[in-house]
């Protein structure tokens, strides 16, 4: 398998099916981080393929920092749209509320990839939102707020409650499949 420079420099030079294995390559990656932000699978394809748009059209804008750093572009690039996204097309309720965590967390390791983000995916979009921007986007609670207009108390609530939330969906799905 070609590399990230390789296959970044192919595109910059036109080659048009550099642009194709670009799209074949990520395209399973763009869809688990869109199913992350948006429930809907349709809608997920569409802002998906708005986001390849956007990243075939600024790639001669993209600078290679090292391999892996295309991927990180191309996640965030997903991610940023499908946030605005939701932004745009829910209902985004918040609460301030802080609730009690549970004190033992599930393994992560023992749910499947595509479980764990429908898990995500069933969230209230308040809790949602909080959940990847602070799990995947490794952003603060000023970060948080700022992005989701809310206060720095709201979002560590949000988070709170959608990792509770989460923790608890863990827990029945080990139970129920006895892993």
């Amino acid at each position: 398998m070609e590399t990230e420079q390789e296959l970044l420099t192919a595109i910059k030079a036109g080659d048009r099916q550099a642009m194709k294995r670009l799209y074949e390559r990520y395209l399973g990656y763009a869809m688990s981080i869109g199913l992350r932000y948006i429930p809907n699978e349709e809608d997920a394809e569409d802002v998906v393929q708005d986001s390849f748009i956007k990243i075939l059209t600024s790639i001669h804008d993209f600078e290679f920092h090292g391999e892996g750093s295309l991927t990180s572009w191309i996640g965030r690039t997903v991610a940023n749209k499908a946030f605005d996204f939701v932004r745009r097309s829910e209902i985004i309720s918040f609460t301030s509320t802080i609730p009690d965590v549970p004190d033992e967390e599930p393994e992560l390791e023992r749910i499947p990839p595509e479980v764990l983000t429908r898990m995500i995916s069933q969230m209230p979009s308040g809790y949602r939102l909080a959940l990847n921007l602070s799990i995947f986007e490794h952003c603060s609670h000023s970060e948080i707020a700022r992005r989701l207009g809310i206060t720095e108390k709201t979002s560590a609530s949000q988070l709170s409650r959608a990792k509770q939330i989460l923790i608890k969906k863990m827990k029945d799905y080990i139970k129920r499949h006895r892993i």
